[in-house]
């Protein structure tokens, strides 16, 4: 895969990444392990067991992914990838939710071990887990109502008719790695699985770096207790006001291929 030194410009979605990108934008080819460890160090980011974070080439290991990563900050990279790439800048910009996940990961699969290997199952908290990593989203508001049209598939009615408040009062994080990856080319029926969170008037009006803070804290408590999938509500990415250039158009709307009216 080609290296994008100007990967961040790609999309709206990718805005949060920006201040890490800035660190990477002298590179004219992809980033080696040891440039990336660095701006780790930098970061000084410690795993859900307290160990430094630290990237090493793939290894077949009895241990899960999750548990090398706990244990021993072990976590395993592949060179040239856009999908590890951005698992990593996820480490970098949520530093505390993305520990919060490697924790609960581990401890879930400690708990479930024994059942796993007689079913072949990974639990449902495990699996909530993995879709929040892999396709996340953090919506948080300070209008209620608005929270609840996101949980209630209202989409026409929440991006539409009331446009001008969601501007206001909400903010949109894309957090998952393979949401951030698809995010480079876009796409119809782009969904993410958010969570959805009430703030106050304080943490909107922050500065960015601040809000990111404040937001990365929040989810970290969220995804502590997260036990089941339907924690997470289906986001529909492209309907995002300023994520899509499409939607600034009423009829984008009408497509309920893409904007469903509810769960199947």
């Amino acid at each position: 895969m080609e290296w994008d030194t100007d990967f961040i410009e790609r999309s709206k979605m990718l805005e949060p990444l920006r201040e890490i990108a800035s660190k990477l934008r002298g590179h004219s080819q992809w980033p080696d392990r040891e440039a990336l460890d660095a701006v780790i160090a930098e970061r000084d980011l410690l795993t859900g067991g307290g160990a430094r974070l630290h990237l090493v080439p793939p290894s077949p290991s009895g241990e899960s992914y999750e548990s090398r990563i706990y244990l021993r900050g072990e976590m395993q990279y592949r060179e040239r990838e856009w999908h590890d790439f951005f698992n990593l800048l996820a480490w970098l910009a949520y530093p505390r939710t993305k520990r919060a996940l490697n924790a609960a990961h581990h401890r879930a699969l400690m708990l479930t071990q024994a059942h796993s290997s007689r079913t072949g199952t990974r639990g449902r908290v495990r699996d909530a887990l993995t879709v929040f990593d892999e396709s996340g989203a953090i919506v948080v508001s300070t209008g209620a109502d608005l929270l609840a049209d996101v949980h209630a598939f209202q989409w026409k009615p929440l991006f539409w008719a009331q446009r001008a408040r969601v501007r206001r009062q909400v903010r949109f994080y894309l957090f998952g790695h393979a949401m951030l990856e698809k995010a480079l080319r876009p796409y119809i029926g782009m969904t993410a699985h958010a969570l959805l969170i009430p703030v106050s008037q304080e943490l909107i009006s922050s500065e960015p770096a601040r809000q990111l803070e404040m937001i990365d804290e929040l989810a970290s408590a969220q995804v502590a207790a997260m036990t089941t999938p339907q924690a997470l509500s289906p986001l529909p990415l492209l309907g995002v006001p300023g994520w899509w250039q499409a939607n600034e158009a009423e009829a984008f709307y009408d497509n309920e291929e893409y904007f469903r009216r509810g769960r199947r």
